[in-house]
């Protein structure tokens, strides 16, 4: 018996060695799978019941209230250009085109400078001595506050220097609404009739988007000097930028009020029409834009 311990010693010593060998390795194989899925646990962005709904709950606010409260018919369209959503209250006006009214003062404003009829901002125009029914019209102005008191015919000049020749080029090149300036007579008046120059809140939206990344037929000089003039408020928050028209060649008059937004990194367009009946009427264009705005929790919370 002793000479066949002897004998099969070896064997016995050696399997015993190579039992160790695999037990090792098979514990740093499951030490391997634990380090590494707890690696992997670790590495996944953190899934809550909570966080679902938050993404799915997304509310669109009511902003045809705004217009109930005025007592007043009209549309707003709102484009968030960072998550590329609208809001809107209106559909179907905000795809109804009309004359663009004094909010052509962006367009008319860049032919201006791009051709040189007028210099710059501050350069002055002569008034003419005929008393209008709007007292900031009545004195000599320049580009900056004609286009603030949105004073016509400082705007009709430019657009009788400017001529027909080159406008109609400038709005073809842009793509401006439906593209009719009417005939050579009707050079200083064709955004204010209704029957001519026309254009849709959604096609506002998309000028003025053009006009924010530089992508017009214009200087960067001249872009960036209107961009200037339009600024209505700002503040450490934003920067709102904006023109306000008036259409009286239709019943009811019709009040425009277009531009965009800047806050939060990033970029809010807005157009907004409203049926109006009396100058008294005006400051609801301005003030259901800003409530809308609010209600995207935009521009300061007061008031």
């Amino acid at each position: 018996m002793k000479n066949i311990l002897f004998s099969i010693w070896p064997s016995l010593r050696r399997y015993r060695t190579q039992a160790i060998i695999f037990t090792v390795i098979g514990c740093l194989i499951v030490l391997s799978l634990i380090t590494f899925g707890a690696m992997y646990v670790v590495a996944q962005p953190p899934s809550t019941s909570s966080e679902r709904p938050a993404i799915l709950a997304v509310k669109t606010p009511n902003l045809g209230r705004h217009f109930q409260e005025f007592g007043r018919e009209g549309s707003i369209l709102i484009y968030d250009s960072k998550n590329n959503r609208f809001y809107e209250h209106n559909p179907q006006r905000n795809a109804t085109a009309i004359a663009p009214a004094s909010t052509f003062k962006i367009f008319n404003a860049l032919v201006a400078l791009e051709t040189g009829v007028v210099p710059d901002d501050v350069a002055v125009l002569t008034w003419d001595g005929v008393h209008r029914e709007i007292d900031a019209w009545n004195h000599d102005t320049n580009l900056r506050q004609a286009f603030k008191d949105s004073t016509v015919w400082f705007y009709q000049v430019l657009a009788r220097r400017a001529g027909y020749e080159r406008m109609h080029q400038f709005i073809n090149k842009v793509g401006y609404g439906n593209r009719q300036i009417g005939t050579a007579a009707d050079i200083d008046r064709f955004w204010l009739q209704q029957q001519i120059l026309q254009i849709t809140p959604k096609e506002q939206i998309k000028f003025l988007q053009r006009l924010y990344q530089g992508d017009l037929p214009f200087s960067q000089r001249t872009i960036n000097l209107v961009k200037d003039i339009m600024v209505r408020e700002q503040t450490p928050d934003y920067i709102l930028r904006g023109k306000t028209g008036w259409l009286t060649t239709t019943k009811p008059n019709i009040g425009w009020f277009v531009g965009y937004l800047e806050q939060n990194n990033n970029v809010y367009f807005f157009a907004t029409t409203l049926d109006m009946d009396k100058a008294e009427d005006a400051p609801a264009r301005i003030e259901i834009t800003r409530r809308s705005l609010k209600d995207l929790g935009l521009l300061a919370q007061i008031n």
